[in-house]
């Protein structure tokens, strides 16, 4: 039972339950899914305030990135990682806004932005599937999902405000982020004080200034003790680390999955029937602007800015890597929810993000015929997919803001 659940949570089954739950019932039960799912505070609970926690577990694996051994630690070594992203978002925004000029869909031109999404956790489980465990493809594709969350909070916070901006509510975020670092340096240890004094304050104020209440938690997320140093995205090592920016994500990982099962409930039940314009224009962003703008962009940063693949990786994995990364789902779903209000263009729109799985298909078919095998050298996955060295085995002196 232990081994199921862990299977459960580690592998967002949870997730897939929620999203096909929901499009079974609202192909069989029309009616009655809507009146569940358009129920205002059932949708203001999931999205609103359940997704905060999902998206300040995002803005914590940006923030350790930055730190010294994080993925984007290095600028020497991100660099080409980081032309990728580019890629990865100017590519399919780029064919999809073609796509709408080319079919005269304007009412389509706001979704722009969903087809720029990457969800780390299924690529990162299909990239293991397809290189096996230690391949520099990898730590190369968690980065450049990490830089596209960092990139896709951004866009989501400025290009779809949820009502007219009132930016002198900002004045209370940065008084929340004041008040988090005042109980940092206080030495303040336990999440939940920062959770409930600024983190309830922070939402509240993105809430009141138009920007996506969801995001409402990501700017305290430094303020919270934590570790010098990153040891690495899905680093199992991170599970030993105590700091209250890690207990944070160690409280929290297993009710998000839970979270994430409701928010696919609440928003993935569209029927067979509302497939449309949206619904092609967001796969040829994620299926074919993705691997395309993956590619070419780190073509570019080899030719021209004289950037270097990490060793022991080539361009037909840059292909494979821009392919796995056109798995939009999860933050696709949600920008499509940001960027569209119910109806059929919200439901086409909707069916491109949960059809965009396909990428997993195409990832292993290209992977076949590019000849691209599992590494089976070694058995255990990376444990640092980070930059620099190693930090030390004992981090207890490494706390910022702790005794």
């Amino acid at each position: 039972m232990k081994r199921a659940l862990r299977v459960l949570f580690e592998n967002s089954i949870f997730l897939l339950a929620g999203a096909v739950s929901a499009i079974v019932w609202a192909n069989l039960w029309h009616d009655s899914y809507h009146d569940f799912a358009h129920n205002e505070t059932v949708h203001f609970v999931v999205n609103d305030i359940l997704m905060a926690v999902f998206f300040a577990i995002a803005g914590k694996e940006v923030w350790e990135a930055i730190l010294p051994g994080g993925s984007l630690s290095n600028p020497r070594k991100a660099a080409m990682p980081l032309m990728a992203t580019v890629g990865g978002m100017v590519g399919p925004a780029g064919l999809y806004l073609l796509g709408v000029a080319v079919m005269g869909a304007s009412e389509l031109a706001k979704g722009w932005a969903i087809p720029t999404a990457t969800d780390i956790a299924f690529s990162y489980l299909v990239a293991r599937l397809i290189f096996g465990a230690g391949h520099p493809a990898i730590p190369f594709l968690l980065l450049v999902a990490i830089a596209d969350d960092a990139a896709g909070l951004v866009v989501l916070a400025i290009a779809y405000p949820q009502k007219e901006l009132e930016p002198i509510w900002f004045l209370l975020t940065a008084g929340a982020i004041v008040l988090g670092f005042a109980m940092r340096r206080f030495k303040l240890q336990s999440h939940w004080f920062y959770l409930l004094g600024p983190g309830v304050l922070s939402w509240f104020s993105f809430h009141q200034a138009g920007i996506h209440a969801a995001l409402g938690l990501v700017p305290i997320i430094p303020c919270l003790p934590h570790a010098h140093t990153d040891l690495g995205m899905f680093a199992r090592a991170e599970l030993k680390r105590h700091d209250t920016l890690n207990e944070f994500e160690h409280w929290w990982k297993n009710p998000v999955e839970i979270f994430l099962g409701l928010f696919g409930l609440v928003n993935a039940g569209v029927v067979f029937s509302t497939m449309g314009t949206g619904t092609w224009l967001v796969l040829f962003g994620l299926l074919v602007g993705k691997p395309l703008g993956v590619s070419l962009f780190s073509w570019l940063g080899e030719k021209v800015f004289k950037l270097q693949l990490p060793k022991g990786m080539n361009h037909k994995d840059v292909l494979i890597v821009g392919m796995i990364a056109g798995i939009g789902f999860t933050v696709a779903l949600f920008i499509s929810t940001a960027a569209f209000q119910s109806g059929p263009v919200l439901d086409s729109v909707k069916m491109g993000a949960l059809l965009s799985f396909a990428a997993c298909i195409l990832a292993f078919l290209l992977a076949r015929i590019l000849g691209v095998c599992a590494n089976t050298d070694s058995k255990e996955p990376p444990e640092n997919n980070s930059s620099g060295p190693p930090p030390k085995d004992s981090i207890e002196d490494e706390l910022v803001g702790s005794a």
